[in-house]
Protein backbone atom coordinates (compact mmCIF):
# COMPACT_ATOMS: atom_id res chain seq x y z
CA UNK A 1 0.00 0.00 0.00
CA UNK A 2 1.31 3.33 -0.86
CA UNK A 3 1.34 5.73 2.08
CA UNK A 4 0.10 9.48 1.35
CA UNK A 5 2.75 10.73 3.96
CA UNK A 6 6.29 12.36 3.93
CA UNK A 7 8.90 10.48 5.93
CA UNK A 8 11.69 12.44 7.13
CA UNK A 9 14.18 12.41 9.78
CA UNK A 10 15.57 14.02 11.99
CA UNK A 11 18.24 14.35 14.54
CA UNK A 12 19.00 12.02 17.22
CA UNK A 13 20.50 14.52 19.57
CA UNK A 14 19.05 15.32 22.36
CA UNK A 15 17.08 18.38 22.79
CA UNK A 16 18.04 21.13 24.35
CA UNK A 17 15.78 24.03 25.59
CA UNK A 18 17.26 26.59 22.73
CA UNK A 19 14.82 26.89 19.73
CA UNK A 20 17.81 28.80 18.04
CA UNK A 21 17.51 25.43 15.81
CA UNK A 22 14.10 24.09 14.78
CA UNK A 23 13.13 20.47 15.79
CA UNK A 24 11.26 19.57 12.74
CA UNK A 25 11.92 20.11 9.16
CA UNK A 26 9.28 22.72 7.27
CA UNK A 27 5.92 21.36 7.94
CA UNK A 28 3.55 20.70 5.32
CA UNK A 29 1.82 24.57 5.03
CA UNK A 30 -0.49 24.39 1.86
CA UNK A 31 1.38 26.35 -0.62
CA UNK A 32 3.32 23.02 -1.98
CA UNK A 33 1.43 22.13 -5.17
CA UNK A 34 2.19 18.29 -4.82
CA UNK A 35 1.72 18.49 -0.41
CA UNK A 36 0.68 14.79 1.08
CA UNK A 37 -2.18 14.78 3.19
CA UNK A 38 -0.16 13.60 5.79
CA UNK A 39 3.42 14.24 6.84
CA UNK A 40 5.70 12.22 9.70
CA UNK A 41 8.49 13.06 11.22
CA UNK A 42 10.61 11.31 13.83
CA UNK A 43 11.85 12.90 16.85
CA UNK A 44 13.63 9.85 18.16
CA UNK A 45 13.41 6.41 16.99
CA UNK A 46 9.79 5.91 19.67
CA UNK A 47 8.46 9.15 19.09
CA UNK A 48 6.88 10.37 15.52
CA UNK A 49 4.76 13.45 15.01
CA UNK A 50 2.34 13.84 12.49
CA UNK A 51 0.72 16.64 10.64
CA UNK A 52 -2.44 16.56 8.38
CA UNK A 53 -2.50 18.86 5.64
CA UNK A 54 -4.31 22.04 5.78
CA UNK A 55 -5.41 21.20 2.32
CA UNK A 56 -7.69 18.63 3.68
CA UNK A 57 -8.62 20.47 6.45
CA UNK A 58 -8.22 24.32 7.72
CA UNK A 59 -7.51 23.11 11.24
CA UNK A 60 -4.18 20.95 9.78
CA UNK A 61 -4.04 19.53 13.51
CA UNK A 62 -1.00 17.76 14.96
CA UNK A 63 -1.28 13.95 16.06
CA UNK A 64 1.21 12.39 17.87
CA UNK A 65 2.60 8.64 18.02
CA UNK A 66 4.60 7.35 20.76
CA UNK A 67 5.92 3.33 21.34
CA UNK A 68 6.87 1.85 24.63
CA UNK A 69 8.20 -1.59 24.99
CA UNK A 70 4.26 -2.79 25.65
CA UNK A 71 2.23 -0.41 23.73
CA UNK A 72 1.73 2.48 21.91
CA UNK A 73 -0.17 5.44 22.38
CA UNK A 74 -1.78 7.51 19.70
CA UNK A 75 -3.03 10.91 20.62
CA UNK A 76 -5.84 12.57 18.61
CA UNK A 77 -7.08 11.10 15.25
CA UNK A 78 -7.19 14.10 13.04
CA UNK A 79 -9.82 16.37 11.24
CA UNK A 80 -11.67 14.46 8.96
CA UNK A 81 -11.12 14.91 5.03
CA UNK A 82 -8.76 11.90 4.76
CA UNK A 83 -8.24 8.36 6.05
CA UNK A 84 -5.66 8.73 8.54
CA UNK A 85 -5.23 4.97 9.25
CA UNK A 86 -2.94 4.11 6.31
CA UNK A 87 -0.42 6.27 7.56
CA UNK A 88 -0.16 5.47 11.26
CA UNK A 89 -0.21 1.48 10.62
CA UNK A 90 2.66 2.12 8.04
CA UNK A 91 4.26 3.79 11.11
CA UNK A 92 3.99 1.15 13.23
CA UNK A 93 4.96 -1.31 10.37
CA UNK A 94 7.97 0.08 9.97
CA UNK A 95 8.73 0.42 14.18
CA UNK A 96 8.03 -3.28 14.04
CA UNK A 97 9.95 -4.11 11.10
CA UNK A 98 13.19 -2.40 13.04
CA UNK A 99 12.44 -4.16 16.10
CA UNK A 100 11.69 -7.80 14.62
CA UNK A 101 8.44 -7.85 15.80
CA UNK A 102 5.08 -8.73 14.76
CA UNK A 103 2.46 -6.58 16.71
CA UNK A 104 2.05 -4.15 19.33
CA UNK A 105 -1.20 -2.77 21.12
CA UNK A 106 -1.87 0.43 20.38
CA UNK A 107 -4.04 2.71 22.66
CA UNK A 108 -5.87 5.77 20.93
CA UNK A 109 -6.46 8.39 22.83
CA UNK A 110 -7.71 12.63 22.67
CA UNK A 111 -6.11 15.76 24.23
CA UNK A 112 -9.59 16.58 23.85
CA UNK A 113 -12.75 15.71 22.33
CA UNK A 114 -13.68 18.89 19.74
CA UNK A 115 -14.14 17.47 16.33
CA UNK A 116 -10.56 18.63 14.92
CA UNK A 117 -8.89 16.17 16.76
CA UNK A 118 -11.33 12.73 16.64
CA UNK A 119 -13.00 12.42 13.05
CA UNK A 120 -10.44 9.16 12.47
CA UNK A 121 -11.77 7.85 14.84
CA UNK A 122 -14.18 5.24 13.18
CA UNK A 123 -10.82 4.18 11.58
CA UNK A 124 -9.91 2.39 14.47
CA UNK A 125 -12.71 0.93 15.89
CA UNK A 126 -12.55 -2.51 15.15
CA UNK A 127 -8.81 -2.40 14.36
CA UNK A 128 -6.96 -5.72 16.17
CA UNK A 129 -5.86 -5.15 19.64
CA UNK A 130 -6.72 -1.39 19.42
CA UNK A 131 -8.01 0.28 22.53
CA UNK A 132 -10.11 3.13 21.68
CA UNK A 133 -10.77 5.79 24.76
CA UNK A 134 -13.43 7.61 24.88
CA UNK A 135 -14.29 11.25 24.66
CA UNK A 136 -15.74 12.48 28.04
CA UNK A 137 -13.72 13.44 31.26
CA UNK A 138 -15.67 10.00 32.69
CA UNK A 139 -14.49 8.19 29.92
CA UNK A 140 -10.60 9.68 29.79
CA UNK A 141 -10.93 9.29 34.12
CA UNK A 142 -11.77 5.60 33.38
CA UNK A 143 -9.37 4.74 31.28
CA UNK A 144 -6.36 6.18 32.86
CA UNK A 145 -7.48 5.66 36.42
CA UNK A 146 -7.63 9.22 37.23
CA UNK A 147 -9.80 8.96 40.33
CA UNK A 148 -10.00 12.98 41.47
CA UNK A 149 -10.38 14.50 38.26
CA UNK A 150 -9.41 17.15 37.29
CA UNK A 151 -6.87 17.44 40.31
CA UNK A 152 -5.13 14.23 39.97
CA UNK A 153 -2.41 13.52 37.50
CA UNK A 154 -1.85 10.19 36.88
CA UNK A 155 1.25 7.93 35.48
CA UNK A 156 0.79 5.68 31.97
CA UNK A 157 3.48 3.14 31.45
CA UNK A 158 3.65 2.20 27.50
CA UNK A 159 6.14 -0.18 29.45
CA UNK A 160 9.76 1.61 29.76
CA UNK A 161 8.43 4.60 29.21
CA UNK A 162 6.28 6.70 31.39
CA UNK A 163 4.15 9.34 30.63
CA UNK A 164 2.13 11.40 33.16
CA UNK A 165 -1.53 12.11 32.01
CA UNK A 166 -2.70 16.02 33.33
CA UNK A 167 -6.39 16.87 33.47
CA UNK A 168 -6.42 20.28 31.58
CA UNK A 169 -10.01 21.20 30.93
CA UNK A 170 -11.06 24.42 30.14
CA UNK A 171 -10.31 24.97 26.51
CA UNK A 172 -12.75 21.63 26.70
CA UNK A 173 -14.04 19.26 29.43
CA UNK A 174 -12.06 16.09 28.82
CA UNK A 175 -8.66 18.13 27.52
CA UNK A 176 -5.61 16.37 29.22
CA UNK A 177 -1.80 17.25 28.59
CA UNK A 178 0.52 14.67 28.08
CA UNK A 179 4.34 14.79 29.90
CA UNK A 180 6.64 12.26 28.27
CA UNK A 181 9.95 11.72 30.97
CA UNK A 182 11.95 10.05 28.81
CA UNK A 183 11.94 12.86 25.99
CA UNK A 184 11.21 15.95 28.74
CA UNK A 185 8.48 16.50 26.06
CA UNK A 186 5.21 18.13 27.02
CA UNK A 187 2.37 17.80 24.54
CA UNK A 188 0.00 20.40 25.14
CA UNK A 189 -2.77 19.71 22.92
CA UNK A 190 -4.93 23.53 22.36
CA UNK A 191 -4.38 24.77 25.82
CA UNK A 192 -0.79 25.72 24.62
CA UNK A 193 0.31 26.14 21.00
CA UNK A 194 1.26 28.62 18.69
CA UNK A 195 -2.11 30.42 17.93
CA UNK A 196 -5.38 31.53 19.04
CA UNK A 197 -5.97 29.92 22.50
CA UNK A 198 -9.55 29.42 22.64
CA UNK A 199 -11.39 30.02 26.33
CA UNK A 200 -15.26 29.21 25.81
CA UNK A 201 -17.48 31.73 27.86
CA UNK A 202 -17.38 31.35 31.72
CA UNK A 203 -14.20 28.87 31.30
CA UNK A 204 -11.42 31.37 32.14
CA UNK A 205 -11.14 30.64 35.70
CA UNK A 206 -11.29 26.29 35.02
CA UNK A 207 -8.81 27.17 32.05
CA UNK A 208 -6.64 29.25 34.75
CA UNK A 209 -6.68 26.25 37.54
CA UNK A 210 -5.70 23.72 34.87
CA UNK A 211 -2.60 25.59 33.48
CA UNK A 212 -1.33 26.22 37.36
CA UNK A 213 -1.83 22.41 38.07
CA UNK A 214 0.20 22.20 34.63
CA UNK A 215 2.78 24.49 35.97
CA UNK A 216 2.72 23.36 39.47
CA UNK A 217 3.79 19.50 38.06
CA UNK A 218 6.29 20.57 35.63
CA UNK A 219 8.27 23.01 37.79
CA UNK A 220 11.84 21.68 38.43
CA UNK A 221 11.51 18.69 35.69
CA UNK A 222 13.52 20.47 33.17
CA UNK A 223 10.74 20.39 30.25
CA UNK A 224 12.62 20.49 26.85
CA UNK A 225 9.68 21.50 24.72
CA UNK A 226 6.30 21.91 24.64
CA UNK A 227 4.04 20.46 21.27
CA UNK A 228 0.81 21.96 20.68
CA UNK A 229 -2.27 20.27 18.29
CA UNK A 230 -1.52 23.45 15.89
CA UNK A 231 0.21 25.99 14.14
CA UNK A 232 -1.65 29.67 13.47
CA UNK A 233 1.04 31.84 14.15
CA UNK A 234 3.58 33.34 11.49
CA UNK A 235 7.08 33.65 11.94
CA UNK A 236 6.59 37.21 12.79
CA UNK A 237 5.80 37.68 16.65
CA UNK A 238 2.14 38.40 17.64
CA UNK A 239 0.90 37.72 14.14
CA UNK A 240 -1.73 34.86 13.49
CA UNK A 241 -3.32 33.35 9.97
CA UNK A 242 -6.70 34.55 9.71
CA UNK A 243 -9.51 32.33 10.59
CA UNK A 244 -9.74 29.11 8.30
CA UNK A 245 -6.84 30.37 5.98
CA UNK A 246 -6.15 27.76 3.28
CA UNK A 247 -2.01 27.98 3.33
CA UNK A 248 0.37 28.83 6.34
CA UNK A 249 3.23 30.55 4.55
CA UNK A 250 6.22 31.27 6.82
CA UNK A 251 4.46 29.54 9.71
CA UNK A 252 5.91 29.55 13.29
CA UNK A 253 8.34 26.79 14.52
CA UNK A 254 5.35 24.03 16.35
CA UNK A 255 7.61 24.10 19.83
CA UNK A 256 7.62 26.49 22.17
CA UNK A 257 9.86 26.84 25.63
CA UNK A 258 8.87 25.96 28.49
CA UNK A 259 8.70 30.06 29.28
CA UNK A 260 6.00 30.23 26.84
CA UNK A 261 3.84 28.10 29.71
CA UNK A 262 4.84 30.48 32.77
CA UNK A 263 3.83 33.58 30.19
CA UNK A 264 0.68 31.81 29.61
CA UNK A 265 -0.02 31.20 33.22
CA UNK A 266 0.70 34.96 34.11
CA UNK A 267 -1.18 36.16 31.52
CA UNK A 268 -4.82 34.14 32.16
CA UNK A 269 -4.20 35.15 35.82
CA UNK A 270 -3.82 39.37 34.47
CA UNK A 271 -6.99 38.50 32.59
CA UNK A 272 -10.40 40.70 33.76
CA UNK A 273 -13.75 39.78 33.66
CA UNK A 274 -14.77 40.09 30.97
CA UNK A 275 -11.31 38.67 29.92
CA UNK A 276 -10.00 39.82 26.62
CA UNK A 277 -8.52 38.99 23.75
CA UNK A 278 -4.42 38.94 24.73
CA UNK A 279 -1.75 38.38 21.97
CA UNK A 280 1.55 37.42 23.38
CA UNK A 281 4.51 36.64 20.51
CA UNK A 282 3.62 33.19 20.45
CA UNK A 283 0.60 32.68 21.47
CA UNK A 284 -2.80 34.64 21.57
CA UNK A 285 -4.86 34.16 24.75
CA UNK A 286 -8.47 34.27 23.04
CA UNK A 287 -11.56 33.86 25.14
CA UNK A 288 -15.02 33.56 23.28
CA UNK A 289 -17.82 35.49 23.69
CA UNK A 290 -21.43 33.84 24.96
CA UNK A 291 -22.75 31.76 22.88
CA UNK A 292 -25.99 33.63 21.25
CA UNK A 293 -29.56 31.87 22.68
CA UNK A 294 -31.26 28.79 21.39
CA UNK A 295 -34.44 30.30 19.99
CA UNK A 296 -37.60 27.78 20.61
CA UNK A 297 -38.69 25.83 17.16
CA UNK A 298 -42.34 27.15 15.97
Amino acid sequence: MKLACLLCAVALAWPTTSLAKPLFQPWIDGTGAAEPQMQVQRFDADTFVIRQSVKTNFEAPFLYLLFGKDRALLLDTGAGGLKIRPTIDGVIDGWLRARHRSSIPLVVAHSHGHGDHRMGDAEFKDRPDTTLVGLTPPDVAGFFKIADWPDEIVAFDLGGRVLDIIPTPGHQPAHIMVFDRRTRLLLSGDSLYPGRLYVPDGQMATFRESIDRVVAFTRGKRISHLLGAHIEMAAVPRKDFPDAAPTHPNERALELPYADLTELQAAVHAEGDPPQRDAHPDFIVFPLPPRPPVKPAG
